[in-house]
């Protein structure tokens, strides 16, 4: 097995690094203080092409391989936890979601403005009275002369309040009374579609979260993406896809929760000497450095068969659970190590502890990925 990235995964790994350290970096702290989303960084990444990974190039993206774009995610949430979430919502749930299942007329529309960066993208699946079970999604779209009307509540709305297009789940007729899951693009300019409520978060401060009301929404037939009643089908695929988004920040934050604890290691000193020559010290970094390459295999290893068009499902949920949970783990033990220090928000590992908390709920809880991985294990 080659565990070695080619040539061209290795040039933009350094060109996105090198971007995180001189650009994001010196105003990452600004932002995350400021709740301010990050909008001129979001200019400059489309600049760079990587607005448009998941675009083809017939429609003015880059489309690249799946383990590119984990590896950009990772790195920029090495930098800013909150910019890697906007751009995994982007190009792993909007573009890719628009690129599979979009007619021409949508991707068209769309997509072109996607990769440059001129629309932002945003995925709503959630409700407020529903999250892992879909089924218990309430938001209903009724046909009316040739369009969908839609009524209902969406919640925790990554991108919601920037977000130029929506993908939207919502509830069809199914025929003898019953409801089908369908799924819907919605303009933002759409009349009847508001951001209602913008939640006041844990961490992941410059990503901005919001509900959204939607109330007698009329949108063209077009504007369903896939077939009608297919909606749950194409949610939990692309969910599989954006779960190895999830999976890329979780590495990218433990390995700056790292980075972090060594360098404060090797100043802090105690017993005269750093604490870094303290064993017990040692033992930690050992144990998270481990942690957090064992989370960028699982990862890389999931993005590489999903690239080779074999299953990749399982994989997935395997690099999100354990991903996540290792970076709670590593954010943890990091600010151990800080001591004192790590409570303040003067340091970084602060802010990394709060951002790594939301990664084992969002996209599938850490109990819904073992249910997918153990489905998979008793098929076999």
């Amino acid at each position: 097995m080659d565990f070695e990235l080619n040539e061209e995964q290795r040039m933009l790994r350094d060109m996105v690094r090198s971007f995180a350290q001189n650009e994001i970096e010196p105003v990452a702290s600004e932002l995350e203080s400021r709740h301010e989303f990050p909008r001129d960084l979001l200019k400059k990444l489309a600049n760079l092409g990587l607005m448009g990974m998941t675009v083809p190039a017939k429609y003015n993206g880059i489309k690249t391989d799946y383990l590119s774009l984990s590896i950009t995610l990772e790195e920029i949430s090495r930098s800013l936890p909150s910019l890697a979430v906007i751009l995994s919502v982007h190009s792993s749930l909007f573009c890719y979601s628009v690129n599979k299942y979009g007619s021409e007329q949508l991707k068209s529309t769309y997509l072109p403005k996607a990769a440059a960066g001129e629309i932002l993208g945003a995925f709503s699946l959630t409700e407020p009275g529903a999250g892992s079970d879909i089924s218990a999604l309430s938001t209903q779209a009724v046909r009316r002369e040739g369009r969908f009307v839609l009524n209902g509540t969406k919640a925790w709305v990554s991108n919601g309040n920037d977000a130029g297009a929506f993908i939207l789940f919502a509830q069809t007729e199914a025929g003898s009374g019953g409801k089908k899951l369908s799924a819907f693009l919605v303009d933002r300019e759409t009349p009847g579609l508001r951001v209602s409520k913008i939640e006041e978060k844990m961490g992941l401060n410059a990503s901005i979260t919001t509900d959204l009301v939607l109330e007698d929404c009329e949108i063209p037939e077009d504007n369903l993406l896939g077939d009608e009643g297919k909606g749950a089908s194409i949610a939990l695929h692309c969910l599989d896809c954006s779960r190895i988004g999830i999976a890329a920040q979780s590495v990218g934050l433990a390995q700056r929760a790292l980075d972090e604890a060594v360098a404060y290691s090797r100043q802090r000193e105690a017993f005269g000497t750093t604490i870094s020559q303290i064993q017990a010290i040692q033992f930690m970094l050992a144990d998270i450095a481990t942690l957090t390459e064992a989370s960028r295999l699982l990862t890389y290893r999931a993005a590489a068969l999903y690239d080779l068009e074999k299953p990749f499902s399982k994989a997935a949920a395997m690099a999100k659970l354990y991903a996540s949970e290792a970076a709670n783990k590593v954010a943890y033990q990091a600010l151990q190590i800080h001591g004192g220090y790590g409570y303040s928000r003067e340091f970084m590992i602060e802010q990394l502890y709060r951002d790594a908390r939301v990664l084992s709920i969002y996209e599938g809880t850490s109990e819904i990925q073992r249910m997918v991985i153990a489905r998979f294990l008793l098929k076999e």
